[in-house]
């Protein structure tokens, strides 16, 4: 029987399993033996264009998949996306995890959406997940976050840092997953200081356009929004995003990060100082979770909703300058806890 829930309680936190994704080697292994191997096969996760490296999304995925692996003893596999891949890739790639007996086999992405309803229904004894997107299926858990939320927090921290009373965003592609970011965005700036003018700009239309892969379309894009005066830009746009990150350093204005907190990620430590915060998106922890679930013998399915109530998504406190900004601390602590009690109702558009 399908079942929504909402986690009472994420396993694992966001800036420890970010952290750990940077130290971590890649555990690769596809090539794994299907033919009556009594080799214990754990969690696989399939990444999101951009792959492993890209400091954010897929690093988080590969964080909770490290956990797991240390925790449970077991063989993993993370495989890496290919230019230009059809939805028919996909499915050959999950096809091919579930056969060599990787349980459970995760999707990190909506765009693996169609293959995993295909592969799934062939392979009913495997627990499949897929990260950011609803699939219907028995044995399929979709892990879906509250994304608005961490980003109107982002909102708050942006219009209590602003000097110039602009702000920019920079989402990858103009879908509706990225529309969460810039709606919560909006009006956690709007709610704290409405003189603020925020500066809203895609990099592409499609994501086979490269807007979540191409950090030298995120770095134009932010200069583009510096030179209009934004002085606080928040990304949502993957790979992306170490464009704008780059861009705002060099101007010595604010970037906010996206899903892992990347204040603390190595490939970023050049440009840190100027990462005021992150929005965070454990991806680590309910990819984890659904490993744990599987490991305990009661895999969940259904749709798994990671929200601000338990803490699947969130705002990083790691720079020490975050609290230099007058009321930026008070300010984000009191929108939280509007938002967990519900007395502020968050848009996703």
């Amino acid at each position: 029987m399908r079942r929504t829930s909402r986690l009472t309680r994420v396993a694992v936190g966001v800036a420890s399993l970010a952290l750990a994704a940077t130290a971590c080697g890649g555990t690769s292994s596809d090539n794994g033996d299907s033919g009556g191997s009594k080799e214990d096969l754990g969690l696989a996760i399939a990444y999101d264009i951009g792959g492993k490296g890209d400091q954010s999304f897929n690093d988080a995925a590969f964080a909770g998949l490290t956990k797991a692996k240390d925790e449970f003893g077991y063989k993993t596999a993370d495989v890496e996306p290919t230019e230009g891949e059809t939805d028919a890739d996909k499915e050959q790639r999950l096809a091919s995890l579930a056969r060599q007996g990787y349980n459970p086999v995760v999707g990190v992405g909506f765009a693996y959406g169609p293959a995993m309803k295909a592969v799934a229904a062939k392979y009913p004894k495997t627990t499949f997940g897929i990260v950011d997107s609803v699939v219907e299926g028995d044995n399929v858990a979709s892990l879906v976050f509250a994304e608005e939320q961490a980003s109107y927090l982002a909102g708050v921290a942006a219009a209590k840092a602003t000097k110039t009373g602009v702000v920019g965003f920079v989402g990858g592609v103009d879908i509706p997953l990225i529309h969460k970011f810039q709606a919560g965005y909006e009006q956690g700036v709007k709610a704290t200081d409405p003189k603020v003018k925020v500066i809203p700009q895609y990099l592409t239309q499609t994501a086979e356009e490269g807007g979540f892969s191409s950090p030298d379309k995120g770095k134009a894009a932010a200069e583009g929004q510096i030179e209009k005066k934004a002085d606080v830009i928040y990304q949502a746009a993957g790979l992306s995003g170490q464009g704008v990150i780059e861009a705002a350093a060099k101007a010595k204005v604010w970037a906010i990060g996206v899903d892992s907190d990347q204040y603390k990620q190595e490939a970023l430590a050049p440009y840190k100082d100027y990462i005021l915060t992150s929005a965070l998106k454990d991806v680590g922890g309910a990819v984890y979770t659904l490993a744990k679930s599987v490991e305990d013998g009661e895999p969940l399915t259904g749709t798994q909703v990671f929200d601000l109530k338990v803490n699947g998504v969130g705002l990083s406190e790691s720079n020490p300058k975050m609290a230099e900004v007058a009321g930026l601390t008070d300010a984000v602590a009191k929108a939280k806890e509007g938002i967990v009690d519900g007395s502020i109702k968050v848009e996703t558009e």
